[in-house]
């Protein structure tokens, strides 16, 4: 029998952009917020997300709350995770995980050794196009990737107004490239085994622009160490079969929103997703006509 997810109640932690996210999904599935934690209460009540908590310890200790939603800036994610694992909460956290793998290797031993429900919030994977993708690349029916290619473009940092947020050394690579990398391993069914960036942060007094706040910073850090990850990056990567792969990412890139595209190149086709076109897969050919298929269940493999 499954559970009854709607008797779940969460907490989130972080009241900016992922936070409010966070809580609208939520509860449009019925789980109730028990309440959330932000950098000081008073910014947490003004959000009026829920019930504001003083600290993120207070929210631990509440019975109340089963599982904690970890929304903010990335360099807190380790020890926030850390410490509501140690409080006996299932955790769900906004990605990338970590600023490092022995971090995260850390985490997941406690959560699975504590029998702790946890991922991270790689959401992309579940368009119902790239489950298509997926079915298909599996299937074996387009055969041996050759080859991927592809980019995630942003202009959340194309101006220079306002605040930045402290994202560590990862900048452009963790933030956006974690999540198109996870969704290209996905869909392959193959890993990333070696990885040459050329990173870059074309403005260096670059900071947030104030409707992109995710969280207050008590003492925020000069400008030119929390830009030491690049706001963009030209990647080259080989994957565990064979493939090789190329990636831009960019969060200067005037105009594009949330362009996160790939194409698989194979001996049998070619697949292309374009997540600011969701509903549309691209199948490439050569002894025939390309085609584009729209979403549409009848059409799509059981598992999308």
């Amino acid at each position: 029998m499954q559970p009854d997810i709607t008797k779940v109640k969460a907490g989130i932690v972080g009241t900016g952009l992922a936070g409010s996210l966070h809580v609208d999904a939520l509860r449009r599935l019925g789980i109730e917020v028990v309440g959330v934690v932000g950098s000081t209460s008073e910014r947490a009540a003004a959000k009026t997300l829920g019930p504001a908590y003083p600290s993120l310890e207070a929210l631990l200790d509440d019975t109340a709350v089963d599982v904690v939603h970890i929304a903010t800036p990335t360099h807190l994610h380790y020890t926030q995770a850390r410490q509501a694992l140690a409080a006996g909460k299932h955790v769900v956290c906004e990605k990338p995980l970590t600023t490092t793998a022995e971090q995260a290797f850390e985490l997941f031993e406690t959560a699975t050794g504590a029998r702790l429900v946890h991922c991270t919030s790689f959401n992309l994977r579940f368009y119902p196009q790239v489950h298509q993708a997926w079915s298909v690349a599996q299937s074996g029916a387009i055969g041996r990737v050759w080859d991927v290619h592809g980019c995630y473009l942003q202009d959340s940092l194309a101006v220079t107004a306002g605040r930045r947020e402290d994202d560590g050394e990862l900048g452009a690579i963790g933030l956006i490239g974690s999540q198109w990398l996870d969704t290209i391993e996905w869909v392959t069914g193959d890993r990333a085994v070696a990885v040459c960036a050329d990173l870059a942060t074309p403005l260096p007094a670059l900071t947030w622009p104030a409707g992109w706040e995710t969280i207050a910073v008590a003492s925020p850090q000069p400008a030119d160490e929390l830009l030491q990850g690049g706001d963009f990056a030209h990647v080259l990567l080989r994957f565990g079969a064979g493939a090789r792969g190329s990636l831009v990412l960019s969060r200067v890139a005037a105009g594009r929103k949330n362009a996160l595209r790939f194409e698989i190149d194979t001996a049998g086709g070619a697949v292309y997703w374009n997540q600011e076109r969701p509903d549309e897969l691209w199948l490439g050919h050569v002894d025939r006509a390309n085609e584009l298929l729209l979403r549409n269940p009848a059409l799509l493999e059981q598992e999308a």
